[in-house]
This record gives structure tokens, sequence and C-alpha cells, in this order.
């Protein structure tokens, strides 16, 4: 699985979520993980999560990740929605090994009341995707929304911590899906 950090800047819209962006524009073949620091805007026409229709799904900064996998085919959503699963729970463990209080409702991280992250996972006929992010601060977050940010959650957190964040959120979860991968080559079947 190939590990991709952009450079800040780049706006999520809800187009990178579609099948092989990160060939597309990148020249990445296979299963990749991409992670980059950016505004959030959802377009409506990019909308996959049916609850979300009509809502504003925004931020001024969030990182970002976007995971996609190939190795399974067709793809297979409830394979898609357990690595969602995983990647939560990594984060939500690395949050709290940096003293970030946070805890889980299904696929969200929320920190006190505040919802700190977004999250879908979705499949083509070829690839399972997963987009995740977290605000960085509640600037830009829709009005109707309590919202988190990751530097108000944490007084000993800035922007240097926050920039090695999310290589330890993409190594961490290569390696833990390399480490299934390994445990299923070496299991005896009946």
């Amino acid at each position: 699985m190939k590990l991709i950090k952009l450079e800040p800047g780049l706006k999520y819209d809800g187009s990178q979520i579609k099948p092989m962006w990160a060939f597309q524009k990148f020249g990445v073949k296979g299963s990749s993980i991409v992670s980059w620091i950016g505004p959030m805007n959802i377009r409506p026409d990019e909308l996959i999560d049916y609850e979300d229709v009509g809502l504003e799904i925004k931020s001024d900064e969030m990182v970002h990740f976007i995971i996609e996998h190939f190795d399974v085919q067709p793809a297979d959503m409830r394979l898609c929605y357990h690595r969602q699963r995983i990647l939560v729970m990594i984060v939500l463990d690395l949050l709290q090994k940096m003293g970030i209080k946070t805890h889980r409702k299904g696929d969200d991280l929320y920190c006190d009341d505040g919802k700190l992250t977004v999250s879908i996972a979705t499949c083509s006929a070829s690839s399972m995707k997963i987009h995740f992010a977290m605000n960085l601060t509640t600037t830009g977050t829709p009005k109707d929304v309590e919202t988190a940010g990751l530097l108000e959650c944490s007084r000993e957190l800035d922007m240097n911590g926050i920039s090695k964040l999310p290589d330890k959120i993409s190594e961490t979860y290569i390696d833990e899906i390399q480490d299934i991968e390994e445990d299923i080559a070496k299991t005896r079947v009946f």
C-alpha cells in the first residue's frame, strides 16, 4: 500500500472519493493512502451519504485521508466499512496517547460534545474508498452542528505536531492492514 502526503491547501469537495482519484491525479497505481491538510466544502452533487443530503459539510482546515483498496474483487462494502472503523480506532488510540481525550460514536470521533471528524466509506466496481478528516479548528464548520478542532482539544498540540500526525496515522493503518494479510498467510485452514 502506497503512502502519499500532499502539500497543504487542496480543498476536499467530495470528488476525491471517486474511484482511481490518486491514479488520475498523481499517477499512483494500486492501493494507497493519501493525506493532506486543507479546507472542505462538499458540493451537493458529490454527497454519497443519503443521510447528509441537504446538510452543509464544511470546515476551513482539516487533516484529510483518502484510502483506496483494490485487493478484493469485486469490491466489498462491508469490508470497506470494517476498514473505516479500523482507521477510526487507530486515530482514537493515537490521539489518546497524545493526551487528547476523545471518544467514538460509530465512525465519528468527538472531543467532549464536539464532533471532531467526518468520514464515509464507499465502493466502486473496482475499489473500496474511505474519506476520513479531522477538524483542526471549528472555523468554517456548520453553525447547526457542535464541532471540535484538534488545536482546541489540546493545549500542547501545535501545527508542528499536526504536520506529523498524518504520517503516523497512515503508517499505523498500513501496518495494521499488512499485519492482517500476514496473519491470513500463516493460518492453516480446513
